[in-house]
Parts: C-alpha cells; sequence; structure tokens
C-alpha cells in the first residue's frame, strides 16, 4: 500500500516547492497537485526537476479542456524527462459548469470526449503518431521527446461508463471521497473485469484525512470547505450511490489509531494508493502528517495489496 500526500498548493510557490521537498523527505511514495484555478501542475513538477528525489509526481487531475491532447502529451513528456521519470498523468474531463462558466467551452458528452482524448494521449506518450478525426477532438501526428519513456496515465473516474474507460485505455484510475464498501463492491469489479488479463491496474483513492480530537468541528469545517464540490454531478451521483451526504461523511478522521484503521479498510477494499489531504486546524494538519509520515514509512512492507482480490496481508 502505497501513501501519497496531495495539496492545493495556495500559497507561493516557493512554498509549494518546499512542501513537495519536505513530502520526499519524510517517506511519502508519491506528491499530488490538482488544478484549482492557480499553480499549473505540469509546469510546478518540471520545476521541481530533479530536486525531491525518490517521490512520485501526480496530477490530480489535468482537465482534459482547454489543452489539445497533442499540446498535454508534449507537456506531460516534458515535465516526465525533467523530473527523470517520475510523473504520472491524472486527467479528467472536468465539470460543465467549469468547462462552460470558466473557459467558455462547449461541454461534450464525457465518455466520448475522454476516449477520444486517450486515443491521442496514450498512443502519442508512446512515441507513436496518431490520425484521429472524432465528433471533438481532430489529431495528427505526434511528439518528439527523444530519451524519454512514456509516463503512467490515470483518469480521474466515479461512474461505470469512465471506470471501464480508465480499464481500457489508462493505467488505472484515480478517484475521490469513495468509501472502502464503494470501492469493494463497485470500482474495484469494474476497473479490474475490464484491464487486460494480467494487468494489475492502479487504484489511487483521494481522501480527506484529519488526526484530530475534535470530529464535529472538522466535519463542519469540511462541509463548510468542500460543501459546493459536492454538487457537481459526477460527484453528487457518486456520494448518493454510496450513501453519503457530503465530503463530510467520506472523512478519515480521529485519533492515530483510528485513522490508521481505516486506511487499511481501504487497503483491503483494493486500493493501491492513497492520496491525502490534510484537513482541519493546522494543529490537526502538523498531527495528521506526522502519522501519514508514519505509516507511508511501514506500509510498503506491512501492506502487500492487490488489487484483482480486494484483500490486504501482513
Amino acid at each position: 500500500m502505497k501513501i501519497g500526500l496531495a495539496s492545493y498548493g495556495a500559497g507561493p510557490l516557493p512554498e509549494l516547492m518546499a512542501e513537495i521537498e519536505r513530502a520526499a523527505g519524510s517517506g511519502f511514495s508519491s506528491f499530488w497537485l490538482g488544478e484549482h484555478g492557480g499553480w499549473d501542475p505540469l509546469t510546478v513538477f518540471a520545476a521541481v526537476g530533479d530536486r525531491a528525489p525518490g517521490i512520485q509526481l501526480g496530477t490530480s487531475v489535468m482537465a482534459t479542456y482547454p489543452r489539445h491532447p497533442l499540446a498535454l502529451a508534449a507537456q506531460a513528456l516534458t515535465t516526465h524527462a525533467a523530473t527523470g521519470g517520475r510523473l504520472t498523468l491524472g486527467i479528467g474531463p472536468s465539470h460543465r459548469p467549469t468547462v462552460e462558466g470558466r473557459y467558455g467551452l462547449t461541454w461534450q458528452p464525457p465518455v466520448e470526449h475522454t476516449r477520444e482524448v486517450l486515443e491521442v494521449v496514450g498512443p502519442v506518450l508512446r512515441g507513436e503518431d496518431v490520425q484521429v478525426h472524432g465528433k471533438s477532438i481532430t489529431a495528427f501526428g505526434g511528439v518528439a521527446a527523444p530519451g524519454t519513456t512514456a509516463p503512467s496515465v490515470l483518469l480521474g473516474a466515479h461512474g461505470p461508463r469512465m471506470l471501464r474507460l480508465a480499464a481500457e485505455l489508462t493505467d488505472g484510475v484515480l478517484t475521490q471521497w469513495a468509501t472502502p464498501r464503494f470501492l469493494d463492491e463497485s470500482l474495484v469489479p469494474a476497473v479490474v473485469s475490464g484491464a487486460a488479463v494480467g494487468a494489475q491496474p492502479r487504484i489511487v483513492v483521494g481522501l480527506l484525512v484529519s488526526v484530530t480530537s475534535d470530529m464535529d468541528a472538522t466535519r463542519r469545517r469540511v462541509g463548510e470547505e468542500f460543501g459546493a464540490a459536492a454538487t457537481v454531478p459526477t460527484l453528487r451521483a457518486m456520494l448518493d450511490r454510496q450513501g453519503s451526504g457530503g465530503a463530510e461523511d467520506t472523512l478519515v478522521a480521529g485519533d492515530e489509531s483510528a485513522v490508521e484503521a481505516e486506511m487499511r479498510r481501504f487497503a483491503d477494499a483494493g486500493a493501491t494508493e492513497l492520496v491525502m489531504l490534510p484537513v482541519g486546524s493546522p494543529e490537526d494538519q502538523a498531527r495528521t502528517v506526522g502519522l501519514l509520515a508514519d505509516v507511508a514509512a511501514r506500509s510498503s512492507g506491512a501492506w502487500a495489496v492487490s488489487a484483482g482480490s480486494g484483500r490486504a496481508s501482513s
């Protein structure tokens, strides 16, 4: 079981760079940065370069809008080369309110649009040329990036059709705010059954986490800070399917032993990697990072996970 650390990257760029270096020094397997109307994740990681050695760098996620997939592939290959082959490219179609309200672009049916993007990005990352003329994407040619291997690609997905697409065209899935039951009963079976024979898809689960002695205050804080995100249709549908009212109902929180026990439940359910976003008061966040670093130092040997079996062994 791998433990990664996520950040909103809300501060100045030097602070974010230092945060990545601290995560590497603390033994986290990966550091994840998404698009939140601020720093561009791929550019940040390219700037990291060979600093923060030993830690994988993941985008969670890069929106397929407004980038053309050839441009996205070129940027990803550049970042992958600059970091010595440490990039995981997490992508997804974002959400209709963002695409139309922020970018002024036309929202396309997400599964079909994402398939066309992946039919360009996947082969181009592998050094191939493409000829794609789809309903929403037209792309011809490739990207010259000599000496660079293809980064791992994950798809941000929650619904059945997107999960099948992730299994078919990527290395696995990036999901957010899932429960262990949803993983075990819905997400993991969908991805594993759709993957190629012998493949071991990555099941990367993003979670809000807080080591805290004040559960009620932390839940209220999460509800206030993430309430709007829970109204996005795709996330709302997933929350409804698993019986969660909002992000606060997916919060992993409690004392150190309770949080670690809940993390093990996700391993038992088939998660191969947890991407943890510390929340709560500054004091609780510091306490949380301390526990997560300790778990990360022990987890690679202590929790051996098979996505196909959905069970962990010590």
